[in-house]
């Protein structure tokens, strides 16, 4: 299938080298509902009114690398969400990812490749003006809009901070003060998918109009469940907006908007886990493929924390190990002995549920007041939501532990009280009722978990997260333009922005890390947190912005545009990162306040215990644009542009356990160079548009995992492509659109970053250590690169462990009789590896230079000097054709067909071939029969008329749990029927 739509796209780009995203028409627009395109009149192609540089102007006429679209084109083309805007989209990608407020829409190569509280996103979302942060707008439809405005390239100058990828403004549907009008639709479709939406204007006065709009959606799954055998990630929101429009003379303009956002369903962050097994436990996942199979458990932190091992290990007073829940090296299975992971992306197998809240509040206001020949412009507004997400992290269920030896010991020694009262109370939190059903901690506030009656219980583990964060944030702005009959124009503005977030967690839970608190918590208690959490207290973010432009006309078809923007990030964070820290009695009920746990440490940095990790960073840059257009006919623009991007940096998040990494990264700076042409032909009947690109990236920020944390770093990278668009409008019957981009992306200088699925960096020579003590991967590597070195020192380290060689307080008084074994093979790598403690194998290296070896903590770091970044595909392509067939009295048929085709990228920056996404094709249809006047439609549809699968965007996850990667898809093919109406 794939060949064939190659084939496909080739034919169509000898045809005609170009696509445009959309254009539409800068008059009066069709009723909605109507077929007829807005970009094309009976006298050819028309022009949308754009807001590009901050002031209204026709969109062929702006010396911008920017696609808009009208709400008759979102409709023609399908386009409901941002799931189907970047289709259309040249040079554009957009992905779900794994966290909630975590989604990647990546513009000519540079995408949210920071992840964490502190990041800035690359592409700068604003809706009427206003920048909004962290809102749920991806998450939800468009309806009632006026357009959609996607600019290209940094517009950090007038669009303000961080904008270094690009621009997405919304311009909401403003109340019409010259007559009442209402419009209704009404969608079915497969998935029992109700989809409502609904618009009323009512003019109150000859200068106050009001207007309301909104919109429901109710879906069942687009995933099937075989644990329960009902459908998962479904849609149940809603969203409502009134506007408000004073006009009281064609010099003043006051607009008001505001919306409320509710969603409540079984939205699945992740969609599908994909994983090569690892027979030998020591990565979970192998790095050389994916697949449709579950994870190794062994390598999880859960079963290293409860194996016989590690309990041994540690050398407690108190022998542990006869209660261990496994072995690392167990001969019966892992966790997930017997589990089968469906070979289906739309199918799993899981128990634990997937649960999504989230909800935003929005108040915006836009003033506008012409005095003479200047133009005032106040854009403000302020905006709160929360997001509360729950879904199963491993995505499997795990073996039943009725029947293991090790916790039918633990239940009948503790039960009976032979371990003392406090492994007894220990006991009834967790097995109340015997092994057969188990009792584990909720993602909860006070890090007490199942033991302060925080719990949830079932047959088998439940392993999940919790991602949850709320946040507000207010901004006013205002902007003064010249509209002077001379040469010289100017505009200048200010800009200030105050976001706050509060309480943002992340959280990671399983029976295993409840069991391993409880048994290592000495009988006197257990260790708080006994879930993972990482959490941010507070991010306090104020931002300002002075910008200003001039702009001078040369002569009167050639004009120079200059500006420059002064932009000031200040950052504030309160963070902490637990697990397992610190004895608190059984009876604690707020772990973080207890006495005992004043032997966490947040902040080693500093002297002493610190119980948050509390950090300030600030950044300022000077940034700016100078451009120059000619515009050698009425239709005919070619420009050249150069914009200097930038993007502040921010804090990353206390390790847990600690690991040297950097507190903060630095901020990214982008010089970026442009040249383009906007065109239009044959009498008005084509339009084409063609762009041109060079970027130089310093410091693009760049996440990785490390200790369970996403952590960030900074590259180098060239970037250059080509875009081109069109319209082709031969006669009043016939519309095309088609687009084409070509992209290419590297990283320019030397970085060495290790990969984290495989630690080795591809040395025969390097064996890959997993930690019993915090799961995590390390490399022992020889001096001489003979692997009989490195080999041989991992042996005869582990046989001292064994043999109590490291029994000494010394070496932290670890147990003899271990139990653990030499090195062995890992399938898919050219190397071995073994179970062992890293920080000893440091140790031992370090004290015996003979040993001639060295050990790496994070791994053999690998050059990605002149890799592709993710989420950039090299081609992509998009046509689509419209027919209207004209009848008596005013009634039409217009079928509509629209294909988009994008190229194979990768989804890490180690551009390995288990990172490779495959291209990728979606083809969406429909037919609408149109009453007269277009008062009232009738619309068949299909979406995703091939049934593509595709991936579109990979996570993949920490050492410590298993390495498997979570994989986000295209949405499978939907069809349906609608009917509408306006008047």
């Amino acid at each position: 299938m794939t060949r064939k739509f190659d084939l496909l796209g080739a034919t169509a780009l000898a045809l005609l080298a170009a696509v445009p995203a959309a254009a539409q028409d800068a008059g009066a627009s069709p009723p909605q509902g109507a077929a007829t395109s807005a970009a094309a009149t009976d006298q050819g192609i028309g022009d949308i009114i754009v807001t590009a540089q901050r002031q209204s102007e026709a969109l062929q006429s702006v010396p911008i690398a920017v696609s808009a679209f009208s709400s008759d084109s979102l409709r023609q083309q399908q386009i409901n969400s941002t799931s189907d805007l970047q289709l259309s989209l040249p040079n554009i990608t957009y992905t779900k990812s794994n966290f909630t407020s975590s989604s990647s829409f990546n513009i000519r190569g540079i995408g949210d490749l920071c992840v964490g509280v502190t990041c800035d996103a690359a592409t700068a979302v604003h809706v009427n003006d206003v920048p909004v942060l962290g809102s749920p707008i991806f998450q939800n439809e468009f309806f009632d809009v006026e357009r959609i405005e996607v600019l290209r390239g940094p517009q950090g100058t007038l669009f303000g901070r961080n904008a270094t990828g690009g621009v997405i403004n919304f311009i909401t549907a403003k109340p019409d003060l010259t007559g009442i009008h209402a419009s209704g639709e009404v969608e079915y479709g497969n998935y029992q998918s109700v989809r409502v939406k609904g618009m009323f204007n009512l003019p109150l006065t000859e200068t106050i109009g009001v207007r309301v709009a909104g919109y429901y959606l109710n879906r069942d799954g687009f995933t099937k469940n075989l644990f329960n055998n009902q459908r998962i990630d479904g849609r149940d929101q809603y969203d409502i907006r009134g506007s408000i429009r004073w006009e009281p003379s064609a010099d003043t303009t006051l607009d008001i908007v505001g919306h409320y956002f509710r969603e409540n369903d079984d939205r699945s962050r992740i969609q599908k886990q994909l994983c090569h097994r690892d027979p030998t436990g020591i990565l979970g996942c192998l790095p050389d493929r994916l697949g449709f199979e579950q994870l190794n458990g062994d390598a999880t932190l859960a079963s290293i924390l409860t194996s016989s091992e590690f309990l041994r290990l540690r050398g407690s007073t108190a022998p542990l190990a006869p209660f261990a829940l496994g072995s690392v090296y167990q001969t019966d299975g892992d966790v997930y002995t017997g589990y089968v992971n469906p070979a289906n992306v739309r199918t799993v197998n899981i128990d634990s549920l997937p649960r999504f809240r989230t909800n935003e509040k929005q108040v915006l206001l836009n003033f506008n007041q012409a005095i003479g020949s200047l133009n005032l412009k106040l854009d403000g507004g302020y905006t709160e939501g929360s997001t509360d997400s729950t879904v199963d992290y491993n995505i499997g269920i795990e073996r039943s532990y009725a029947n293991n030896p090790g916790l039918n010991a633990f239940n009948a020694f503790a039960g009976a009280g032979l371990l003392g009262p406090g492994y007894l109370a220990v006991r009834n939190a967790l097995i109340p009722n015997g092994p057969s059903s188990l009792c584990q901690s909720t993602a909860e506030e006070t890090g007490t978990g199942v033991f302060g009656g925080h719990k949830v219980c079932a047959p088998t583990s439940l392993d999940f997260d919790r991602s949850d964060a709320h946040g507000h944030q207010w901004f006013g702005e205002g902007i003064l333009t010249s509209k002077f009959s001379g040469p010289l124009n100017f505009l200048i503005g200010a800009g200030y922005l105050d976001y706050t977030v509060k309480d943002n967690s992340y959280y990671v839970n399983s029976f295993g890390l409840d069991y391993a608190a409880g048994l290592l918590g000495g009988g006197a208690g257990y260790l708080a947190t006994p879930f993972y959490r990482n959490q941010s207290l507070v991010y306090h973010l104020k931002s300002y912005g002075i910008f200003g432009e001039a702009y001078y006309d040369v002569t009167d078809r050639l004009k120079l545009t200059a500006g420059l923007r002064y932009n000031h990030d200040d950052k504030h964070v309160v963070a902490r990162t637990t697990l397992l820290n610190c004895p608190v009695p059984l009876s604690t009920t707020d772990a973080y306040s207890a006495p005992s746990f004043a032997c966490f440490d947040a902040d080693p940095s500093i002297t002493g215990n610190q119980p948050l990790a509390i950090n300030n960073v600030k950044f300022g840059r000077l940034t700016g644009r100078a451009v120059l257009d000619w515009q050698i006919t009425d239709r005919n623009l070619l420009y050249f542009s150069y914009s200097r991007g930038y993007k502040s940096g921010g804090i990353n998040p206390p390790l847990s356990p600690v690991t040297a990494v950097p507190v903060s990264f630095g901020p990214e700076t982008v010089n970026a160079f442009e040249i383009g042409s906007k065109n239009t032909f044959l009498d008005g009947t084509v339009r084409l548009n063609f762009t041109a690109f060079y970027y130089q990236y310093k410091q693009l920020q760049l996440s990785r995992i490390v200790a369970r944390t996403s952590v960030n770093d900074n590259v180098n990278a060239d970037i250059y492509g080509l875009e081109a668009e069109a319209i082709i409008h031969p006669m009043r019957s016939v519309l095309a659109n088609l687009g084409f981009s070509y992209l290419h992306t590297r990283v320019s200088a030397d970085k060495f970053l290790v990969n984290p699925q495989d630690v080795s960096g591809g040395r025969a020579d390097a064996v890959i250590i997993k930690d019993l003590t915090n799961a995590s991967n390390c490399a022992v590597v020889s001096n001489s690169g003979n692997p009989a070195v490195s080999n041989g020192f991992v042996n005869n380290v582990n046989a001292g462990i064994n043999a109590g060689a490291f029994s000494a307080p010394a070496f932290g008084g670890l147990g003899p009789n271990t139990g653990l074994q030499g090195t062995t093979p890992i399938p898919g790598t050219n190397t071995t590896g073994a179970f062992s403690v890293c920080s000893l194998l440091a140790g031992v290296a370090a004290a015996t230079p003979a040993a001639a070896v060295t050990v790496l903590e994070a791994g053999v770091p690998v050059n990605i000097r002149g890799n592709q970044l993710p989420q950039s595909p090299q081609y992509k392509f998009s046509a689509g054709l419209q027919y209207t067939a004209y009848f008596a009295n005013d009634w039409t048929l217009v079928p509509r067909i629209d294909l988009t085709y994008t190229g194979g990228y990768y989804g890490s920056i180690f551009n390995q071939p288990i990172n490779r996404i495959q291209g990728y094709e979606v083809v969406n249809a429909q037919i609408q029969l149109n009453g007269p006047d277009d008062r009232y439609f009738v619309r068949a549809f299909v979406q995703n008329l091939t049934k593509n699968n595709a991936i579109t965007g990979l996570y993949v996850t920490d050492q410590s749990s298993g390495l498997f990667t979570n994989a986000f898809t295209l949405e499978p093919r939907r069809y349906g029927i609608a009917a509408g109406f306006r008047f």
